[in-house]
């Protein structure tokens, strides 16, 4: 994989490569990031360029016999550790190496959720063992079989169990020309110790103009489309595309409708809605609920004065304008934030559509028409 594969981040990337030029790689390193950035793919294009024999300015060859190796995942001197679902055939993660590699070459834009798919894992708990942590060190005690630098790319250490301290040693006193490169997405949730051994590079979400150009160059979408569901995602690629693909509904003017409906009382209105959104399948209901959310957080900072921060797109931004004008104020706008959310952790659990949107309709209408709060929250409208 190179540095073009993937999409923004230049920032990030130029530091990586200042790095190999200035000839100070830290033998530990973290990449911290959230799901949908592109941190695996900027990890493993940072070893291909380390081991490149025929590196650019700004970008590994992607010819030489290095990194044709390395595009197929099968350099003898890259190794990969992550989580993975322990049984009596599956001791340590090579034995999954194949459905790795395979995701990877799909896609190199993956989360835990999409690793547990490829592997049927049903309930089983995830994680990286003991048994991993020696295997790590096995591997990293022989010489580089063919490039100047082995590589190890540990994924989501913060799967790692209590046998993450035999691996302290070799971090911190690493074989010569060894690299270690963790991605993690929860810094809180990785030992302080390991935490400790690396020197952290944090890789910020993707801008809503990076994916927004990707899904009209990718996925062909209108400007318009793309810009809200770039706004939906947050930053996170793998997000926007499912978007794309679950996209069955025009969120944007179905919830501006939704909340016209709760201010006017229009109970019989809101019944049509309660059918339509119960036969849209959990991920739509799940993604209309994640824009209304969203949108009323962009419609609080219109109320409260911050309109420079708001990212809504030009059409939406005027629909908000208006709602936040005549409609919303802050305390209902929270109120109904809360209800949004507690309706998503529900649909996730399987609740009944018809009965939960139906609930949350009516609570819309007591929020926005009545101006009654929900008993036990500290709202006092003025």
């Amino acid at each position: 994989m190179q540095f073009k594969d993937i999409i923004g981040q230049q920032a990030v990337k130029q530091h990586l490569i200042q790095t190999v030029k200035e000839n100070r790689i830290s033998h530990a390193q973290l990449f911290l990031s959230c799901d949908g950035s592109g941190a695996l793919g900027l990890a493993i294009a940072y070893a291909q360029y380390i081991n490149c024999l025929s590196k650019t300015a700004t970008d590994s060859c992607g010819t030489c016999s290095s990194c044709r190796k390395y595009e197929r995942y099968i350099h003898p001197d890259l190794h990969f550790s992550y989580p993975f679902f322990a049984s009596k055939d599956i001791r340590v993660a090579v034995d999954v190496l194949e459905e790795w590699r395979t995701m990877l070459l799909q896609d190199p834009y993956v989360d835990m959720n999409s690793w547990r798919a490829r592997l049927n894992a049903e309930n089983k708990q995830a994680n990286i063992n003991i048994a991993e942590c020696h295997e790590i060190i096995k591997k990293l005690s022989y010489k580089a079989f063919e490039g100047d630098t082995k590589v190890l790319i540990m994924w989501l250490p913060e799967y790692l169990d209590r046998g993450a301290n035999a691996l302290l040693k070799i971090i911190e006193e690493p074989p010569e020309n060894t690299l270690f490169i963790l991605v993690a997405n929860h810094q809180d949730q990785i030992l302080s110790t390991l935490l400790s051994r690396t020197q952290i590079t944090k890789v910020p979400k993707l801008s809503d103009e990076d994916i927004q150009d990707y899904l009209m160059e990718k996925h062909q979408l209108p400007a318009e489309q793309a810009a809200e569901y770039s706004f939906l995602a947050d930053g996170n690629l793998i997000e926007a595309r499912l978007l794309v693909e679950n996209a069955a509904n025009n969120n944007a003017e179905l919830f501006a409708d939704w909340l016209r409906m709760g201010f006017k009382g229009d109970v019989p209105g809101m019944m049509g809605f309660v059918d339509k959104a119960a036969s849209w399948g959990r991920e739509n209901q799940k993604n209309f609920l994640r824009y209304g959310i969203s949108f009323l957080r962009e419609c609080s900072l219109l109320l409260s004065g911050a309109d420079a921060l708001v990212k809504l797109p030009p059409r939406t931004l005027d629909t908000a304008r208006k709602l936040s004008t005549h409609v919303l104020d802050l305390n209902m706008a929270d109120a109904i934030i809360s209800e949004l959310e507690l309706a998503h952790y529900h649909i996730e659990r399987n609740a009944n559509p018809k009965i939960l949107f139906l609930d949350v309709s009516l609570q819309l209408v007591k929020t926005i028409k009545f101006k009654s709060f929900p008993k036990g929250t500290q709202y006092i409208y003025n």
